[in-house]
């Protein structure tokens, strides 16, 4: 589409090319074909930020309370990114995931992870320490462990481009380097030229805070950011069978330092949970804003004194994990022969859009949209965002329907890529074939204000 079509205006307009919105616009063109559907991104390409440098994992949806958005798309979201990948011909590995325990003091929070696995309708199994070894050698764990072997890993790249030519072959105009400026009423001001739109998306990740601000929206939300680092093993493929996660502190949405098996069977540990001065503080001063600076600066020294949670210990912590050795010998805990000199590469850096709420002074542990007549606004999409992204979408697009007052008297037609096959129960777990021996040593969607 040239700067002349740009102006021309669209139905449907979605701010950002992640995977939230890609699946949102593909969802939307799937529903009402003769739309004029756009998405703008500031970037070159996909996935050049949050999305692109996920840790490629399909979660099973154990983690999340029943009542949360996360629990009701995580399951299917798993199946069908799964069915998607075969159907495109991308990789999937289907490793699995042991959580392990390493003290006593644990083992009520394991319990709470099999409730909430029995309230999500999600396959899990308790193993015994030998049977967690027999899955994976190397795992170390007290007593018991949880299994899943719906748990699995993907090429986030990959994903993003496949996403990408769907909407190209769908007729959904994509624009990059098209960065949202502002808006004038019904008129989104970008770096390309003005487009006019019926209806904005807004899916812009580490900035859909200050473009819902705009609408009238995060009121009382801001994104913190927080950078996630992985240190890189150079074992060969395959010396690690299965993901291995600690028990998390189910008092924030970080899941703790872990092992991932990547979709070609390498092993990285992490990630960091870093609080980030900048929205895109990858690393030195790149990206650097010192209004950025400024303001988180100062929502991070206030929640060092007045959080509900303990944020100046976090910080500490994970300020801790800039040193290798530091990161190395918190993932020892989980794994036996953790060798120091394997791990040297650090990976590309991510940061999680993590949406604070100012009030309270706390993380928001689910989703969260907010939106009415003129806009919907994805304000809270981190971790599962990536495998609860297709039902997720489909969720958000129900309820732009609902603000426009569309009525449908039969189901939208059905969903490009239906649900995996899901895996046959494990009833005794079998060690896993591998390539050598490893060496020695919540919410709903608040109700919408009346803005403009």
């Amino acid at each position: 589409m040239s700067r002349q079509e740009l102006g021309a205006g669209v139905d449907f307009l979605v701010v950002g090319a992640g995977i939230i919105g890609l699946s949102i616009a593909r969802e939307i063109k799937r529903r009402q074909p003769t739309a004029a559907v756009a998405v703008i991104e500031k970037e070159l390409d996909v996935g050049e930020h949050t999305s692109g440098r996920n840790s490629g994992v399909l979660h099973a949806g154990f983690y999340y309370a029943a009542d949360s958005l996360k629990a009701r798309f995580c399951r299917d979201g798993n199946r069908r990114l799964r069915a998607y990948c075969e159907a495109k011909g991308l990789p999937v590995n289907a490793c699995g995931k042991l959580v392990v325990v390493a003290n006593d003091g644990e083992q009520g929070t394991l319990d709470v992870l099999f409730d909430r696995a029995r309230a999500n309708g999600i396959d899990v199994k308790e193993v015994s320490d030998k049977q967690a070894r027999e899955i994976e050698p190397r795992a170390r764990t007290k007593g018991r462990a949880l299994w899943s072997p719906t748990t699995a890993s993907i090429d986030p790249g990959l994903l993003m481009h496949a996403l990408k030519a769907d909407a190209i072959e769908a007729g959904i105009f994509l624009h990059f380097g098209a960065a949202f400026l502002g808006r004038d009423g019904d008129v989104v001001r970008t770096s390309l030229g003005p487009i006019a739109a019926r209806y904005v998306v807004n899916a812009a990740g580490l900035y859909a805070d200050k473009i819902a601000l705009l609408y009238g929206f995060s009121q009382n939300t801001r994104i913190l950011p927080f950078k996630g680092v992985y240190l890189h093993s150079d074992e060969p493929p395959g010396a690690l069978a299965t993901h291995v996660y600690p028990v998390p502190n189910l008092k924030n949405p970080f899941l703790g330092v872990h092992f991932t098996v990547t979709v070609d069977r390498r092993v990285k540990i992490g990630p960091t949970a870093m609080p980030a001065f900048w929205r895109e503080h990858y690393g030195g001063l790149g990206g650097f804003n010192p209004l950025e600076l400024g303001e988180i600066i100062g929502r991070q020294l206030g929640l060092a004194f007045g959080a509900k949670f303990d944020f100046l210990g976090l910080a500490r912590e994970e300020m801790k994990k800039y040193r290798r050795s530091t990161l190395v010998s918190q993932a020892a805990r989980l794994v036996d022969d953790v060798r120091p000199a394997h791990y040297r590469r650090w990976g590309q850096p991510g940061i999680r859009a993590q949406l604070l709420r100012l009030k309270e002074r706390e993380l928001e542990m689910d989703f969260v949209i907010e939106g009415d007549a003129r806009s919907m606004h994805v304000l809270n999409a981190v971790s599962p965002g990536l495998t609860c992204a297709l039902p997720f979408a489909e969720h958000i697009v129900d309820e732009i329907e609902a603000r426009l007052g569309i009525v449908r008297q039969t189901p939208p037609p059905p969903a490009m890529y239906e649900e995996a096959e899901e895996p046959a129960r494990m009833e005794q777990p079998t060690k896993p074939k591998r390539t050598r021996k490893p060496p020695a040593s919540k919410t709903r969607p608040p109700k919408p204000s009346t803005s403009s």
